[in-house]
């Protein structure tokens, strides 16, 4: 396994991953816009809202430092959602920024409104700081599922961030059944810890009790590097 990448190589493996995504009839678009990337999110059938962390009147999601992803069939009609944002949490740590609902809104205090809480009793979230990239508002259409393209489509994202960023760390914050299901370990997520996000959002009608899943950035570039010739 490769311990480090060149910009060339991070480039060939995204694009590699991009044409197998479009041989199996999914069509990737990347942008930065999440007006637009929520007014379609929010019409999707059969997909859970999209959280605050990735609604722009919720949270500053400035260009260079979140991006989405959407995949679409053959019919132009939408089949694959995802973004990941870029939080400096170098005088912090994740526990904190969620524990603070930092995570989920700029302004907790404006935005989050009344009965709103967090709690991360993840031990590691303690340890994780600095760059941190966090994904998240994955969804896959039923009929593209059971194809490999999970792999695939975490392949993208990480490469993605990557290549912008060279996080210090990536996570997620994801249900159990994503973790019973092997979710989590077929988009890559080698670390796992119950309760990382223990979320309540009474306005939004939000209440989860979810894993912390992540990788360090020598997880991802092995976890990248073994693409190189697949």
């Amino acid at each position: 396994m490769r311990d480090n990448l060149t910009t060339l190589e991070v480039s060939k493996i995204i694009i590699s991953a991009y044409e197998l995504a479009r041989t199996s009839g999914l069509h990737i678009k990347m942008g930065a816009d999440f007006e637009e990337y929520v007014r379609i999110t929010d019409r999707l059938p059969g997909k859970s809202q999209t959280y605050p962390s990735f609604r722009p009147d919720c949270s500053d999601l400035l260009p260079g430092e979140a991006f989405w992803l959407i995949g679409r069939d053959r019919h132009g009609r939408v089949a694959h959602v995802q973004a990941m944002r870029l939080c400096d949490l170098t005088n912090t740590t994740l526990d904190e920024h969620i524990e603070t609902l930092r995570a989920f809104f700029t302004d907790p205090d404006l935005k989050a409104g009344p009965g709103s809480s967090c709690s991360c009793y993840a031990p590691s979230a303690q340890r994780i700081t600095g760059l941190v990239a966090y994904r998240g508002d994955l969804w896959l259409r039923e009929d593209f599922r059971g194809r490999g393209l999970v792999a695939v489509l975490a392949r993208i994202a990480f490469g993605l961030a990557l290549a912008e960023w060279s996080p210090d760390f990536i996570y997620a914050l994801v249900a159990g059944w994503n973790i019973r299901k092997g979710v989590a370990d077929r988009n890559g997520y080698v670390h796992k810890e119950p309760c990382g996000a223990i979320l309540r959002l009474p306005e939004q009608r939000i209440s989860d009790d979810d894993w912390l899943v992540w990788l360090t950035r020598e997880d991802v570039l092995r976890l990248l590097s073994s693409g190189l010739n697949a």
